[in-house]
């Protein structure tokens, strides 16, 4: 019977173990051995499954296939689980572990069930161990001492726990044995022994068959053909100073670092004494990827990367042997430390972050758990972590074992200063060179109401042109709030004041989401010159906050009122009649025209301008103080009647005026006394209607700065000196009414002297100013009713002279 058979022949008596797990385990289990007869059942699947194996012959099923072949399959009709495919357990798990376990999935459609299989494979010594080479020859020199040991191929045998190799055995010999050690993997290495001196002359070459045997049932066995050849004379072996060698290295050396040279004796002489190194079998493949060893000179380098954290430390057993002509052999371990270096950088974890907090978070507040690990170690390992810029956060350290810090926020945090931190944690080693590594976390701060709304100015000053429209807008008064959303959302109010029982509210609107200030009704700067009040601005926020900002509203003047004429007095109409001589000089005196305007200073400014004249060389007018002068004596040619239209005009923009028209009549008879010039009371003509409007209409205006004024002049005229006031010339009355006017003019555009004007000639008395050469005082002089004396005040800046005369001086 072949091998195979009974091989099979004893398996098939055994056992096919059928193991139902449990339930909640949801997968089903059955081990069976390899290397089983096709049609072998497994297992009743249906049974195990819980399935009547007759309402399966409709149904499909459907199994897994492993490495292209379908090992399993399904009995639909006995519901037994069968084996189409001899299994070998060696093929379906090629690496040496003790179980072999296959997953496979049983799909039954119609209706879908899914079934979890595990199929465990037990293993059979179906395999012999056998020898990578079957075929040894061995040089031994007849010198050889007891004891010596030579290396022998170890076999090998791919089943797996009791069937793979157990022990070796030598055939009986009187020289030679064999030793078997055991690796740090748990392989068997051999090694033939001699125990007794050999004598080349009594036998030459010693044929051994080393056997291997396994610890199957039944057992099976591998043998390789040892032959041992005695050689003469070279009785000397190599032999090395030591038989441990211990260097260090540094990991990551280097490609062609050398570690060591070996430096083997051997007393021969000649070829006897010529020596090759080379590695011994028992140094492992791996250790052999990373050093090279020179057969000739012994020097040992670095051909692969020496890595600290993979392996820390290399043993290398390495053997000399000679040239003779029957080689010698010695053999050294050389043990390789390999010294850590810094090449691994540390890390940082991060357990736990908050991204956002509130700006008024506490100081102390956790804002992070962080983690830092070295896999280096010593000082390599050794590991610091701190923050890389200057920011409000800390790092307090919280076990020293596992190296886990907290991050804390160490001082009050302001988002409008700084709304967001990007915080840059810094691991780094205290290896040589030191390494690092870094981690950003990203904190977001949220908006809290700490921040009042603020006005770019403290004191705000609009000006307004007078007659504005209605619901004008004036300005616009916006706060800024440097925090978020609803606290940022500001309401705008007039603060409530009270100006002459008048609320502000009744005078202007401030829309209460921009702050757009509106004017709710028309100003007039002759009545209402400014306004101060204050707008409050608040926030949104919980509580709110709020400032306040003070407004000044100015009203601008704006040319609205046009000149008014008031001398000539034109009582019975716009045409003033005036009769003079015809013999007047020339530069006489003609006549004087006078306005004012209620206007501002600069509107209010006059100018005078011919409009019609009926001999344009006869006369000239002064614009600036309307003086009506003649330019040359009148002729025999000259019209008796002369026509003199005189317009004021304003400095506004556009510029207002008032007209008069002076009627000039030359006489040739002599001019009454200047008594029978003032028939007519001058308190009649003063006291018009037109004086009676503009005494109402400025004294108002005028009051307050009439009474500084009245007290500077009050004081100014205690220093004056009395002087005597001549009586007019009689050659110097023009008119009847002129003649009381003679070289003088009413003050236009000052308020305080018209109202002074006015004053006085409530008394009787007529306001005229003189001009006075450059340089000189002006005098105010007041000339009694019965005496005609004056009385004097004067400054010596102005060039105006002014006399209030009595009406009475006609008596002269």
């Amino acid at each position: 019977m072949s091998h195979a058979g009974q091989r099979m022949d004893f398996w098939t008596g055994f056992f096919v173990f059928c193991a139902v797990w449990p339930a909640a385990l949801s997968v089903t289990r059955y081990s069976i051995a390899e290397e089983m007869e096709r049609g072998s059942v497994v297992a009743n699947l249906a049974a195990d499954l819980g399935l009547e194996p007759g309402g399966l012959a409709q149904r499909e099923v459907k199994l897994d296939i492993f490495h292209n072949k379908k090992y399993l399959d399904f009995n639909k009709k006995t519901g037994e689980l069968f084996i189409v495919e001899r299994m070998d357990r060696e093929y379906l798990c090629p690496t040496k572990t003790a179980s072999c376990l296959l997953k496979l999935d049983v799909v039954i459609e119609s209706p879908l069930r899914i079934f979890n299989i595990e199929l465990g494979i037990t293993d059979i010594n179906d395999n012999a161990p056998h020898f990578r080479r079957d075929r040894v020859e061995l040089d031994v020199s007849e010198s050889a001492t007891p004891g010596e040991r030579f290396s022998l191929p170890n076999a090998v045998d791919p089943d797996v726990g009791i069937n793979t190799i157990k022990t070796y055995k030598l055939s009986p010999s009187q020289h030679f044995s064999i030793e078997i050690q055991t690796g740090t993997d748990g392989t068997q290495y051999v090694d033939l022994v001699l125990t007794k001196s050999l004598d080349r002359e009594e036998t030459a070459v010693h044929n051994l068959i080393l056997t291997a045997v396994d610890g199957g049932n039944p057992v099976r066995s591998g043998t390789a053909n040892i032959i041992v050849r005695v050689q003469d004379t070279n009785d000397n072996p190599p032999r090395f100073d030591k038989q441990i060698y211990t260097v260090n290295m540094i990991e990551n050396s280097p490609i062609g670092t050398t570690v060591m040279k070996l430096n083997a004796e051997d007393l021969d002489e000649g070829s006897n004494s010529e020596l090759v190194y080379s590695f011994t079998l028992y140094t492992s493949e791996k250790t052999q990827d990373v050093f090279a060893l020179n057969p000739s000179t012994g020097e040992i380098i670095v051909k692969g990367t020496i890595d600290y954290e993979d392996m820390k430390f290399y043993e290398m057993h390495i053997e000399a042997r000679d040239k003779g002509e029957y080689p010698l052999q010695g053999q050294c371990k050389v043990v390789v430390h390999v010294t850590d270096m810094n090449d691994n950088y540390p890390e940082i974890t991060i357990q736990s972050v908050k991204n956002t907090v509130n700006e008024d978070v506490p100081v102390g507040t956790v804002i992070a758990l962080v983690a830092i690990s070295d896999r280096d170690t010593g000082d390599n390992g050794k590991v610091n972590l701190y923050i890389h810029d200057s920011i409000p956060f800390v790092l307090n350290q919280s076990s020293d074992r596992v190296m886990h810090y907290k991050l804390l926020v160490s001082k009050p945090l302001d988002r409008e200063s700084v709304p967001d931190y990007d915080i840059t944690l810094i691991v780094r080693d205290s290896g040589t060179p030191s390494l690092s590594d870094n981690e950003t976390i990203t904190v977001h701060l949220l908006d809290v109401n700490d921040n009042a709304p603020h006005f770019p100015q403290s004191f705000y000053t609009i000006r307004v042109m007078e007659n504005n429209a209605p619901g004008a807008l004036l300005s616009s008064l916006s706060a800024f709030d440097p925090d978020l959303h609803e606290n940022q959302y500001l309401v705008y109010f007039i603060l409530e004041k009270e100006i002459a029982n008048t609320s502000m509210s009744m005078l202007f609107s401030i829309n209460p989401e921009n702050g757009n200030l509106y004017a709710l009704k028309t100003f007039d700067y002759e009545m209402e010159k400014d306004f101060l009040f204050h707008i409050e601005a608040r926030d949104s926020g919980s509580p709110p906050l709020s400032s306040n900002v003070t407004v000044h509203i100015i009203i601008v003047d704006q040319n609205d009122n046009a000149p008014v004429i008031v001398s000539p007095w034109r009582a019975h109409g716009s045409v003033v009649e005036e009769k003079i001589p015809r013999s007047t000089d020339k530069g006489s005196l003609v006549a004087k025209v006078i306005a004012l305007d209620v206007d501002s200073v600069h509107n209010s400014r006059i100018t005078y301008q011919f409009l019609q004249v009926t001999d344009a060389t006869l006369f000239s007018l002064d614009q600036y103080n309307g003086e009506i002068r003649t330019m040359r004596m009148f002729s025999y040619k000259d019209s008796r009647h002369q026509r003199l239209v005189v317009v004021a005009k304003d400095n506004g923009e556009p510029a207002l005026s008032a007209t008069v028209t002076i009627k000039l009549s030359t006489v040739e008879t002599a001019v009454k006394t200047y008594s029978d010039m003032t028939e007519v009371p001058l308190e009649y003509d003063i006291f018009s209607d037109l004086n009676l409007y503009l005494v109402i209409g400025l004294g108002s205006v005028s009051f307050l700065l009439l009474i500084t004024i009245l007290v500077t002049i009050v004081l100014k005229c205690q220093k004056a000196k009395p002087s005597m006031a001549a009586p007019p010339s009689r050659s110097s009355v023009i008119s009847e009414r002129n003649s009381t006017i003679a070289d003088s003019t009413l003050v236009s555009n000052d308020a305080y002297w018209y109202s002074l004007f006015l004053a006085e000639t409530r008394k009787g008395k007529l306001v005229v100013r003189q001009p006075l050469p450059k340089g000189s005082r002006y005098i105010v002089s007041s000339i009694p009713r019965s005496t005609g004396m004056s009385e004097t005040s004067g400054s010596a800046t102005s060039t105006l002279q002014f006399a209030i005369i009595e009406s009475a001086m006609r008596e002269e």
